[in-house]
């Protein structure tokens, strides 16, 4: 197990999955697996300096258009965006899901 990444429960899911509106508690960082040209540990670094720490509560507030992509999230008290393959190294557990 990843030592950013709380044991996996049925409600954990990837930030990237969430739509519009949705909040969640950020659970850990896992970026294995995820297409990224960033060298290993770039990736989940960059998103601990935007503050996509465990513990965070975070809400989606845009999505792009055609393709959801990028997405837009308030992280605690500031917004940052994110690719959603970007997102997908961060997992949550849904607080309240997309109306």
């Amino acid at each position: 197990m990843h030592p950013h990444l709380r044991p996996m429960t049925p409600d954990t899911i990837r930030l990237g999955s969430l739509g519009k509106t949705a909040r969640a508690e950020i659970v850990g960082l896992d970026e294995t697996g995820i297409a990224t040209p960033l060298p290993a540990g770039e990736l989940e670094r960059r998103l601990i300096e935007m503050g996509l720490v465990e513990g965070a509560r975070i809400e989606v507030l845009h999505e792009g258009f055609p393709r959801r992509d990028p997405m837009a999230v308030r992280v605690n008290d500031h917004t940052v965006a994110l690719r959603r393959a970007e997102a997908d190294a961060v997992f949550v557990q849904v607080i309240e899901p997309s109306a």
